[in-house]
């Protein structure tokens, strides 16, 4: 199944949830390709962590500031759907660069290999730029 890109939009008025998600003027954005650790308070960590969830309070404050630090100028979104959850599934870039891949490469995300879910949609790829997927993951 290929990646198809519903719309391609600036975006501007943008805070961080987490490490992996940002809302924009309202609309709740899950950046594709990554998975960064939650807190302990998130539904994946309670009441026991689900598997593959990276629990710590201090490592998901680490991936959040450094979203926000990258998270600078003018932002662009490729938007391709929306999950279960009502949160718009997108890629964003700033000045030019993926968040996702900036994310991994400050070890403050990991690369999320599996199909994320698309509400009405079926399963799309994770797909993120190569260059930041590691050897051998495709």
């Amino acid at each position: 199944m290929s990646l198809i890109i519903i719309t391609a939009a600036a975006l501007a008025g943008c805070t961080v949830t987490d490490g992996d998600t940002i809302r924009c003027n309202g609309e709740r954005i899950r950046l594709l390709g990554v998975d960064a650790p939650d807190g302990p308070g998130n539904s994946r960590c309670r009441p026991v962590p689900k598997p593959g969830a990276v629990c710590d309070r201090q490592r998901a404050a680490a991936s959040k500031a450094s979203l926000q630090r990258i998270m600078t100028g003018p932002l662009s979104i490729e938007r391709v759907g929306t999950d279960p959850y009502g949160r718009t599934l997108a890629m964003v870039y700033a000045q030019g660069r993926s968040l996702s891949c900036q994310q991994i490469e400050a070890g403050q995300a990991t690369y999320f290999a599996r199909g994320i879910r698309v509400a009405d949609s079926g399963m799309i790829p994770a797909t993120i730029p190569s260059n930041c997927r590691p050897p051998g993951r495709e």
